[in-house]
């Protein structure tokens, strides 16, 4: 029997999942394991909160779980050990993996500059890594991408991690001994500088894309993955970078929706505004074709760490990379 009323309720549901840009048609979403090299929560992964609340994963036919890992480094370890799929971590973190005898690649570059900043207190006269000779700088921590490519803005300046005093601190103690004044400088991601901008810190931020041209975020997936599923490779890149354009595009809406989504940060959309206007000014920018490894950078990148006794050993720079899912 012809039920006009659930006629019209079937189009006004189709008609709100059109506007949503949700998929009309019912399919069946596969399931993707992500992992994160910290928890999802993290401002830095504004781009995949966002891919996921915006629905631009279900689109791509994918239901993405999101897993925290032990760090980039591990990330890698479990992405090409086959427990994963596909995981988040430093463009240069295959570097490291691959000297370590990990099959895995980065498949996308989330930013043309880097990740890492090295941010001083206003009124002490530091303009730069050569003026940090005997002063103290907090860090993350020694084993970290950070901590290297801080070690590069040194090398620039003919400075070494022996000429500073750097101070282990974890990722909040990073800011908040910044912002208490315990240490001089601090070398941090964008939302750490938010956070001791926040807690009444005046400082000033360089970049480490003007002194070492360490990476942005990267996504990686392992060589068996980029040859068995190169199509849900590709949807996941492609999504992934969709929610990195919707926070260069318009920060502000943004983090209205990254809020909405992320419940941790209720009530805190000016400081995650904030925090993706830095990405926009200090990471994102710089890539022709969005989501594309640069391979000279990446190549000096590698000669550093070899240099430096990170890792061992330089592997063929085709083998650390592929843009073969962003063109």
């Amino acid at each position: 029997m012809f039920d006009k009323r659930r006629l019209l309720q079937s189009v006004a549901v189709l008609a709100a999942a059109a506007a949503l840009g949700a998929p009309v048609r019912a399919q069946q979403l596969e399931e993707v394991t992500y992992l994160l090299p910290a928890p999802a929560f993290l401002p830095a992964f504004g781009p995949w909160m966002l891919a996921q609340a915006h629905g631009y994963y279900a689109q791509e036919g994918l239901k993405v779980s999101f897993v925290t890992a032990k760090g980039g480094v591990d990330v890698a370890k479990q992405v090409g050990a086959g427990n994963a799929p596909i995981g988040g971590a430093i463009g240069d973190t295959p570097i490291i993996a691959r000297a370590n005898g990990v099959p895995i690649k980065a498949v996308a570059v989330l930013g043309g500059r880097s990740l890492t900043q090295l941010a001083v207190h206003d009124d002490l006269g530091i303009t730069g890594p050569k003026d940090l000779k005997g002063r103290t700088v907090s860090v993350w921590a020694y084993q970290d991408t950070t901590f290297y490519a801080f070690q590069g803005m040194l090398a620039s300046a003919g400075l070494t991690k022996n000429d500073v005093d750097a101070q282990a601190a974890g990722p909040a103690g990073v800011w908040q001994l910044f912002a208490a004044r315990k240490s001089d400088a601090m070398v941090v991601v964008p939302e750490w500088a938010a956070s001791a901008r926040q807690a009444g810190a005046k400082m000033k931020l360089y970049s480490s894309d003007d002194y070492f041209k360490s990476m942005a975020q990267a996504i990686l997936a392992s060589d068996e993955t980029i040859q068995k599923r190169p199509d849900l490779v590709r949807k996941l890149v492609r999504a992934t970078l969709r929610g990195m354009q919707d926070i260069m595009r318009d920060p502000k809406a943004a983090a209205r929706d990254y809020v909405a989504a992320v419940p941790q940060h209720k009530g805190r959309e000016a400081f995650i505004e904030e925090v993706f206007n830095l990405y926009n000014t200090y990471v994102y920018p710089g890539q022709k074709v969005l989501g594309a490894m640069d391979p000279e950078r990446l190549a000096a990148v590698q000669k550093f760490y070899v240099k430096e006794g990170i890792v061992a050993k330089e592997s063929p720079v085709a083998d650390l990379y592929t843009n073969q899912f962003v063109q």
